[in-house]
């Protein structure tokens, strides 16, 4: 099933099931996206919304270095045991909304990654129990601002964690194949069994350091070639099972 939350047009932010461009909450169903302004039969029972993030994170734990293809890409060290770092909630942006390219730097990279939603408060799981404490998967892209020093400079600024469309509660996440795409150019190419840390494994390790909270999302890491975006570029981020996380590049203000 995949779960997405709404923006109606009263302003309203509701959860539902997603599916066909539609989303229905309690029996009342909304088209999103690019079909709300379509022709959908004169039925005349669709309202118009908007997707936007499928949770609200209190915290983004992102892996790094969990792709050998990247570690050798990026002349990086193996790590023996997962590597990490915390965007704010601050972070986050919508499904289709612009990323505005930060005015105080000069290169700025997107990274396509699977990311699990946190379903229950939960602490020291062990690699057995993580299925049952998660809400299911979706997609973060997360974009780096790699002229800037460190990684908390570089990656937890406003909007750098373009996060959904929905969260898909039935994936198997080890075997996903997936893409980006950058102004419809084909960038990145990969498949999650490529990970070094597989996802299970990474939930269970940060879970014996922190105290995850509902809708805290943990995301795996870049496959090989994140590269640079520029204002006009859109970029799709497409995950096997999940979908398309799309948004697209604009210029600062």
């Amino acid at each position: 099933m995949r779960v997405a939350r709404i923006r109606t047009a009263g302003g309203s932010v509701e959860t539902g099931e997603y599916e066909d461009g539609v989303v229905t909450v309690d029996g009342d169903a909304y088209a999103v996206g690019y079909e709300a302004s379509e022709d959908r039969g004169g039925t005349g029972d669709t309202a118009e919304a908007t997707l936007v993030a499928p949770c609200e994170p209190s915290t983004f734990y992102c892996i790094g270095r969990n792709y050998a293809a990247t570690v050798d890409q990026m002349d990086y060290e193996v790590p023996d045991e997962p590597d990490w770092f915390l965007k704010p909630p601050t972070s986050l942006l919508d499904p289709g909304a612009d990323i505005v390219y930060p005015s105080w730097c000069d290169r700025l990279t997107y990274a396509g990654e699977l990311a699990a939603v946190v379903d229950e408060t939960c602490q020291d799981l062990s690699v057995g129990e993580v299925d049952g404490a998660i809400r299911g998967y979706t997609i973060l892209n997360d974009l780096d601002a790699i002229d800037q020093p460190k990684r908390t400079a570089r990656k937890a600024f406003d909007g750098s964690a373009p996060l959904g469309p929905w969260i898909e509660t039935d994936v198997e996440p080890t075997d996903l194949d997936m893409t980006t795409h950058v102004g419809g150019e084909l960038r990145q190419e990969a498949n999650t069994g490529e990970m070094l840390f597989d996802p299970r494994e990474v939930v269970s390790f940060l879970s014996e350091r922190y105290t995850f909270r509902p809708g805290d999302v943990i995301a795996f890491g870049s496959p090989a070639n994140p590269g640079d975006v520029e204002p006009g570029d859109d970029v799709g981020v497409w995950y096997e099972g999940i979908g398309t996380l799309r948004n697209r590049v604009v210029a600062s203000e």
